[in-house]
């Protein structure tokens, strides 16, 4: 797998909360809190088949209702 390490380098006298932050958006930026949530219980083919459709489904419904809401 490509596992890479995230590294925030603490600036001279910058507060650890600072640090943090940084560090937290760039977990996010690379999209690891999604890939460990999704990977931390198995889903048979077709649940995720399933899943997958619904949540096509919400976002279409999502887009219909924005397209109303412009006219």
């Amino acid at each position: 797998m490509g596992e890479t390490l995230i590294q925030v380098n603490v600036r001279d006298n910058e507060p650890f909360e600072k640090a943090m932050r940084r560090f937290r958006r760039k977990v996010e930026r690379e999209g690891i809190r999604k890939d460990i949530k999704k990977n931390s219980f198995y889903l048979k083919p077709g649940e995720k088949r399933r899943l997958k459709q619904r949540l096509a489904e919400k976002r279409r419904r999502k887009a219909m209702r924005r397209a109303q809401r412009r006219r």
